[in-house]
């Protein structure tokens, strides 16, 4: 899995649709192993980015929890300090 990849669901607020692209542009720049498309493959290379935001939007809107939504600063701050610790 690509580390870019964050977890979308459940947080306050909720997810935008840049996210969910940006999300799906990196899926699919891991699934094709290039980061830019050529010039041949660029229609089918966005058309991928568009279906999977697509499908994820549709995803995250049918999901459902019990949990109270989590607050996208504190886990922002959790990820820093791990990210400190990690790479002090």
């Amino acid at each position: 899995m690509c580390r870019n990849i964050k977890p979308l669901f459940n947080f306050d607020p909720p997810a935008t649709d840049e996210e969910i692209h940006d999300a799906a542009l990196q899926f699919v720049r891991k699934l094709s192993g290039t980061t830019r498309p050529s010039k041949r493959n660029e229609a089918a290379f966005e058309h991928a980015v568009m279906s999977i935001a697509k499908c994820a939007t549709e995803l995250l809107n049918s999901l459902e929890t019990s949990q109270p939504p989590r607050d996208r600063d504190e886990v922002a701050a959790k990820a820093r300090a791990r990210a400190a610790t990690r790479f002090a």
